[in-house]
């Protein structure tokens, strides 16, 4: 931001004031600052938002290193996304395969996304506490394996066990592939290069979808797409080795702010939540919203096509006949 001289109102306190005075400021192509001067005064001013910059120009400000620790965390979130689509786009397979309902088998999706929240939990606190490094490490390893032993799930109660587990371990990932992706690269490049970062869940989803059209409709077919996205997350495990660790870590490590206090945690958190619960709750809104329109639109499509293919096969052999 480009500080001018042009004096702007203070800006507002409480929800309604703070809504009011933003739906004003959309129509403005300016932002308020809050300015302190050495006598500790502070003032309002109008800045000027930076100039948007070309992607391209921002891309070569990262060096090979920085590359390389993008390409990796980009993996491990598309191996992420590889393993738990995995499931989600051959409900039907697994359901003849388990000789259950379609509606049984989703309770598995349900119980992964709920127990996500508990491992992006433990594994946000091990990366603080014992670094980027091996917990991602683990994760992923974890990860594959989860997915093989879904593979030899006898019974489908051992196969709910599984994936209720696997939600635990995927939960993980998102917060040290970020991590690893962004702490390497420059400033100015973070926003657009989280932005791609991102597309790496979408990545993930189109290759189970590859994978699954290449293994066919089997009821058997899907453990052959579970044993890719096994090799898939052992594979970038076993990568994330040969990588050293943070330097961010590195650094609070030597300063001693890895020392993790979890009672300071939970009271900041607490703190946080009183004073945010309005910002918290419409962010809870806004993703629940957003991933029920992702998940109307992705996880439930191959199962309509599937049901769509054996009604219009019904349909071909009801003429013929």
């Amino acid at each position: 931001m480009e500080p001018t001289n042009e004096a702007a109102d203070p800006v507002a306190r409480g929800w309604r004031k703070t809504a009011r005075q933003s739906i004003r400021d959309l129509f403005i192509w300016k932002q308020r600052v809050a300015i302190t001067n050495d006598a500790g005064e502070t003032h309002t001013v109008w800045a000027r938002p930076v100039p948007l910059k070309n992607p391209i120009s921002l891309m070569a400000q990262l060096s090979l290193r920085d590359w390389m620790f993008f390409l990796v965390g980009f993996a491990a979130w598309s191996a992420d996304a590889f393993d738990f689509h995995s499931l989600s786009i051959q409900q039907v397979k697994l359901a003849s395969y388990y000789k259950t309902s379609k509606t049984e088998v989703s309770t598995a999706i349900t119980l992964t996304l709920l127990l996500r929240s508990v491992g992006a939990f433990f594994f946000g606190l091990a990366g603080d506490r014992w670094g980027r490094k091996w917990p991602m490490v683990l994760n992923m390893i974890v990860l594959g394996l989860l997915q093989i032993a879904t593979i030899y799930c006898a019974t489908y109660g051992q196969f709910i066990a599984v994936r209720s587990l696997f939600g635990i371990f995927m939960g993980g990932v998102y917060g040290n592939a970020i991590s690893m992706a962004l702490e390497n690269s420059p400033v100015d490049a973070r926003g657009l290069m989280s932005g791609i970062l991102q597309q790496g869940y979408s990545f993930g989803y189109v290759c189970a979808a590859c994978a699954n059209l290449g293994a066919g409709g089997d009821p058997n077919s899907w453990k052959v797409v579970f044993w890719v996205g096994a090799g898939l997350s052992i594979g970038v495990g076993l990568i994330r080795i040969l990588f050293p660790e943070s330097e961010q870590f590195q650094l609070a490590k030597q300063a001693g702010h890895n020392k993790t206090n979890y009672r300071a945690f939970f009271k900041e958190v607490k703190l946080i939540m009183r004073k945010e619960w309005r910002l918290a709750v419409y962010c809870i809104i806004l993703m629940t919203w957003f991933n029920c329109e992702c998940s109307s639109a992705s996880r439930v499509a191959e199962t309509n096509v599937a049901l769509g293919e054996s009604s219009g096969a019904q349909g071909l052999r009801g003429l013929g006949a």
